[in-house]
């Protein structure tokens, strides 16, 4: 598929997933507005630092991997305050608060996560956000409370090794969370879809593994797959990566073969190639379009130096992997060649890598962002350093990149005036 084409079916595909018409350049789920970590904007900025080029910068409470999300003047961050989660409402012109609603108590830290790691998602109608003690909660985009749910109480409680941080998939009309766990409970893991506004379960179905131990957890957000005129849920993790039909939740495929550990990099999709990364190896690439066991049918290739927590990114051409240590793997869609490989600033890496306007955008825990250009061979065009511990991914609306430290949110450049 032609980048022209896939351009017109990425824009196709949102709208639905969305459902509704798209105004001036959202961020509107953790992955952005193609799902996948792509931003369409042009000359945005390349360089800053903690005081030039700068629009503003908000005060927070301390620590969160969730990234912003953005629709028109309204930024969305789930955040701890105390032992609480709470969403704010921020007004993305002057950076204050315009509102902020309580989600759930009973935070607690596992390592270097929180419970407020899921990331918020909208449709410029309506705001969702799912937190790690299994509370999805709806507002309107005033903040006025919708409905809510309670995982735990309904299915059982979470028993992951580490806090839940999967964000909930928008597609449509319906929200799919997912539930893959095992190593601290003997209660299935389960794929679940909710008519996004009635909160009302749609369906639910249990998805079985052959993982043992941690490799039953699995961290990810699920992704959309365009396939002919049809689409299907990808969530990946314990051992496989699967295709439901959204629908019904009706497992249409499964491939095999990933690591039995946890997974927190989530599946990447572009065209008809799915990408799903296990903690560190194998990555497997995947041609979309099986049905059944397509582990030796539809397997491209795989990479064995892949990320544990970074989710990948691609541009069509080539693959961008980074490492948690800061190895810059760009390797080809089709047959997994590495084009190049490039060390980054020493530092470790959680937040994902993004693209836009040909070049790509990537924050280290240190909190220094690298630009460099897209496709081979690379090329270096800035480190912009915030010098705060970081585990948010950028966030890119209308001109500015949005960047969450421990302590700040950060707009980055001009507001584009429309």
């Amino acid at each position: 598929m032609n980048k022209l084409r896939y351009s017109l079916v990425l824009k196709l595909l949102c709208l639905g997933a969305l459902g509704t018409v798209i105004a001036a350049d959202p961020w509107p789920q953790w992955r952005g507005p193609h799902l996948n970590g792509i931003s369409e904007e042009k000359d945005l900025p390349v360089r800053w630092s903690k005081t030039d080029n700068i629009a503003w910068r908000l005060s927070l409470p301390p620590l969160t991997g969730s990234t912003p999300i953005i629709w028109g003047n309204r930024i969305f961050l789930h955040l701890v305050e105390g032992d609480a989660m709470y969403l704010w409402c921020v007004d993305r012109s002057t950076g204050n608060p315009l509102w902020k609603r309580h989600l759930s108590d009973g935070d607690m830290m596992a390592r270097k996560e929180n419970m407020s790691s899921p990331s918020p998602v909208t449709d410029g109608q309506h705001v969702w956000v799912m937190t790690g003690t299994g509370i999805l909660k709806a507002f309107d985009m005033d903040g006025n409370e919708q409905w809510t749910r309670g995982f735990p109480r309904e299915y059982g409680a979470f028993g992951l090794n580490w806090n839940y941080a999967s964000s909930p998939l928008l597609y449509r009309d319906a929200l799919f969370v997912q539930v893959l766990h095992g190593m601290r409970t003997e209660s299935p893991s389960y794929v679940v879809s909710i008519d996004k506004i009635t909160g009302k379960t749609r369906w639910r179905v249990d998805r079985a593994d052959l993982a043992t131990g941690e490799g039953k957890d699995a961290y990810t957000t699920p992704a959309v797959v365009h396939v002919g005129s049809s689409d299907e849920i990808v969530v990946s993790g314990a051992l496989a990566v699967t295709g439901h039909d959204p629908e019904t939740g009706k497992e249409l495929w499964r491939a095999s073969g990933l690591n039995d550990d946890r997974t927190v990099a989530s599946p990447v999709v572009f065209a008809d190639l799915i990408f799903a990364p296990s903690r560190q190896r194998p990555l497997l690439a995947l041609r979309t379009g099986g049905r059944g066991d397509v582990t030796n049918t539809h397997v491209l290739w795989s990479f064995n130096k892949g990320p544990d927590v970074p989710t990948p990114v691609t541009d069509g051409s080539y693959l961008y992997i980074i490492t948690d240590n800061g190895v810059l793997y760009c390797l080809d869609v089709r047959t997994g060649v590495v084009a190049y490989q490039q060390r980054l600033r020493s530092a470790t890496y959680s937040g994902s890598p993004v693209l836009a306007d040909g070049r790509m955008y990537v924050t280290n825990e240190d909190g220094v962002t690298t630009v460099a250009k897209v496709s081979p061979p690379f090329e270096l065009i800035s480190e912009n350093d915030l010098d705060d511990y970081t585990l948010s991914s950028p966030a890119i609306s209308d001109g500015q990149i949005f960047i969450r430290t421990k302590n700040f949110l950060y707009a980055i450049g001009a507001l584009n005036k429309r």
